[in-house]
Order: C-alpha cells, then sequence, then structure tokens
C-alpha cells in the first residue's frame, strides 16, 4: 500500500514542479529577452523573423556604455546614474523603514485619542495619483531647492514609502503577542527597550519584506524622477534609459545593456534581504 502511494505522490510533486517552473520561465521571459539582446550584435537587433538565441555573444554594448570601446559611445554617463540610484534608493529605504516600523509599532500597542484617523489618513495618502501630485510636488520642491538634487529625491521617495511600511509593519507587529510586552514591562523593561528587545528581533522578517517593497519602488520609478531631475548629477537609472532615444532611432541594444546593469543591484539586494527574512523567521520561532 505505501509503495504504491509513493510513487503517486512522486509523480503530483514532479508535475508540480514543471507547472511552477513553466509559470516561472513565461514570466521571466521578457528579462531573459533583454539579458539577450544586450549580449547578441548589433545585426540581429530588428531582423526578422527574430533571432531568439545569439548566433555570436559580444559585450560591445557594456563597452559602449563605459566608454571602453572607442568605435562606438553613446555618450550616457552610466556611472553617475548608477551612484544616483543607488544613494536615493537606499537612502529612502532606510529612512521609511525606521519611521514605518516606530510608527507601525505604535499604532499595533498604543491606543491615543484619533489614532484611527491618523492611520486612516496615512492609508489614504496611498490612494492619491502620482500624476495629480506631479505639478505640487514640483512647485514644492522648487521652492526649497532640491530639484535635481539626490536628496530631493530621497525625501519624496520616503514620503511615498513610509504609508506602505507603516501598514505592513502594523499587521506584523499585531501578529506578535502583547504577552511578550507585560513580561518585559515585569523583568522591568520600559517601552523602548521592550521594542527594541523583544518586539523588534520578532518583527524582521516584516522589515525585510518593507525594506525589498521600499527598495524596489525607489529603483524602478520613473514619473518623480523625470519630472524633478534634469542633469546626470541626480538623474537615477530609469531616467537615464530614456537618455538612449532621439527623434528617430532607439537603441535598442544599449538601452537593454543598461537593464541588465540595472537589474543587477535589485537582484542582490533582494537576495541579501531574503537571507535576513529567513533568519528572523527562524529567530522567532525559536523564540515563540
Amino acid at each position: 500500500m505505501v509503495h504504491s502511494v509513493r510513487p503517486h505522490m512522486r509523480l503530483r510533486a514532479t508535475l508540480y514542479n514543471l507547472i511552477v517552473f513553466a509559470v516561472l520561465t513565461l514570466g521571466a521571459l521578457p528579462a531573459i529577452w533583454i539579458v539577450l539582446t544586450a549580449i547578441r550584435p548589433n545585426s540581429e537587433i530588428n531582423v526578422t523573423p527574430p533571432v531568439w538565441l545569439p548566433q555570436r555573444i559580444t559585450f560591445d554594448a557594456f563597452e559602449s556604455l563605459f566608454g571602453l570601446n572607442p568605435d562606438y559611445a553613446v555618450g550616457v554617463p552610466v556611472a553617475d546614474y548608477l551612484r544616483n540610484s543607488v544613494l536615493v534608493a537606499l537612502l529612502s529605504t532606510v529612512i521609511s523603514l525606521i519611521f514605518g516600523t516606530m510608527a507601525g509599532y505604535a499604532f499595533s500597542r498604543f491606543e491615543f485619542r484619533g489614532h484611527r484617523v491618523v492611520f486612516l489618513l496615512i492609508m489614504l495618502s496611498r490612494a492619491v495619483p502620482g500624476i495629480a501630485l506631479s505639478l505640487p510636488l514640483f512647485l514644492l520642491m522648487r521652492n526649497f531647492g532640491l530639484v535635481d538634487t539626490v536628496h530631493g529625491l530621497a525625501f519624496v521617495y520616503v514620503a511615498v514609502n513610509t504609508p506602505f511600511t507603516v501598514w505592513l509593519m502594523d499587521g506584523f507587529f499585531r501578529q506578535i503577542p502583547k504577552d511578550l510586552d507585560e513580561s518585559a514591562y515585569i523583568d522591568g523593561c520600559g517601552y523602548w527597550s521592550a521594542f527594541w528587545r523583544v518586539d523588534l528581533p520578532l518583527a524582521l522578517p516584516g522589515m525585510a519584506a518593507a525594506s525589498i517593497f521600499a527598495f524596489l519602488a525607489s529603483w524602478n520609478e520613473y514619473q518623480i524622477a523625470s519630472l524633478v531631475t534634469r542633469t546626470p548629477s541626480a538623474k537615477t537609472f530609469p531616467v537615464g534609459l530614456f537618455d538612449l532615444t532621439s527623434q528617430f532611432t532607439v537603441d535598442w541594444r544599449a538601452m537593454c545593456a543598461m537593464s541588465v546593469l540595472m537589474m543587477i543591484p535589485a537582484i542582490i539586494f533582494v537576495i541579501s534581504t531574503q537571507r535576513s527574512m529567513v533568519r528572523g523567521l527562524t529567530f522567532g520561532a525559536i523564540k515563540g
């Protein structure tokens, strides 16, 4: 009986794995095509029928981005775009995570006058379309001298990402039993000490998830960045991609090469943060 069930279970697991692999491959096709276009010869870009696999692998597009190919240069300051994107994404992620974690803890643990109204107003700020904020946001940043600055763009992303971080961390803190806090109070901990030693370690998975969402939202955002940045000293990767287009032509190969460069830091950040998420889940399981 056992031997007759096991092959059936293995077959079902294999079928599920094949379905998951097919779905993931289908979802990754655009990214795969971008990578293949970045390393294929220029003669294979716009051919009909399309060439799915490059006949020859070349890294001329990457060399041209950094000015290493004297025969073909795109004149795009990729290093500046990379620096600005990293600074803006990391700065906005760290600040929004700090504010969102502390605010989420306050909303989940303390009852104060109007806290439900304040929480609702914070959530409603996410419902306002970004295009509706474009003009007042630009005027406000111009009055404070924040247009075309890295810290000004990071400040905008902090305001955009904090409401979602607050909502996410509020949900995570509500899953942590309040009895742990009361036990910490009995042992002599204050509010801050209980938050730092008890609740925060257990909320590490939520912080990791919030940091991934905040980082990717800042890293991939185009609309606001294109509005408040003008020069390479503040432009990020999404805005820099548009510099590879002209009135009549588009440098698809260079654009795909820059897109590959844009994906690498995001992948590294997500992988490293996921490890922290797994460690936090394990820690929470042990402490629970």
